[in-house]
């Protein structure tokens, strides 16, 4: 059954139409890669799925038993993120405050589950460091914990892999793989990274000014636009 189905969605940024004509559907435990040049409308669609963003047209239906609060985010950081003045702790056990509402204060279980997110990421030990002074590996460690406090079900990463060197970004698309293999996470990920989304991806979802392609990552790279992408010489839709 679809966890998540898009049926000829049009969505805009600034009054400008960034995505339109698009229709897609996503199974529970399914991995998609959202590829794109700059400006294509990837952020745009994340915003709209995370119902931060209403559509100007068409539908977006999350399955019964997912809620937009169950949705765990993974967003791109700015520079004043990355120097947030809190302990690693702080930041993964605000992630159980998505679902909460209006009640803010944190339960046993809350803090059970992420200690338990802590140890499933392997960051345990640095609990009480102080999140600035970690490196962007650490850092994107502790904001996938904070996300998985949110959700056991669905994660939306939006360039989760951004300056990061390249054994902190082998290490974070394994957790990724391993979380949506082994947990059955439903995982959607913006990225830039073509290869590494062909190679992890179940299915993938190019934009441009409408879906350009959206199949599965073994037909991605045989397809026109994969072929295009692939090859650098697409032409960007720039809003």
């Amino acid at each position: 059954m679809a966890v998540l189905s898009c049926e000829n969605l049009c969505l805009a940024y600034e009054n400008k139409i960034a995505v339109s004509g698009l229709s897609f559907s996503l199974e529970a435990g399914e991995y998609l890669c959202i590829v794109g040049e700059n400006g294509s409308g990837k952020s745009t669609l994340i915003k709209a799925l995370l119902g931060l963003k209403q559509p100007k047209s068409g539908r977006i239906s999350l399955s019964e038993g997912v809620k937009h609060t169950e949705i765990g985010y993974l967003p791109q950081q700015t520079p004043a993120q990355k120097d947030f003045p809190a302990s690693v702790w702080e930041v993964v056990l605000s992630g159980c405050l998505n679902a909460k509402g209006i009640i803010s204060f944190y339960t046993r279980k809350d803090r059970q589950r992420a200690m338990e997110n802590l140890e499933k990421l392997g960051i345990s030990d640095l609990k009480n460091a102080c999140y600035r002074e970690l490196s962007g590996g650490q850092q994107q460690r502790v904001l996938l914990a904070r996300a998985l406090c949110a959700t056991r079900k669905m994660l939306l990463l939006d360039e989760p892999v951004t300056g990061l060197d390249p054994i902190a970004t082998a290490e974070f698309y394994s957790l990724i793989r391993d979380l949506n293999k082994k947990d059955g996470v439903t995982v959607i990920m913006v990225s830039h990274d073509l290869h590494a989304a062909i190679e992890n991806a179940d299915k993938i979802l190019q934009l441009r000014c409408e879906p350009l392609y959206y199949g599965s990552a073994a037909g991605y790279a045989e397809s026109e636009p994969g072929k295009k992408l692939l090859g650098g010489d697409g032409n960007a839709c720039h809003h």
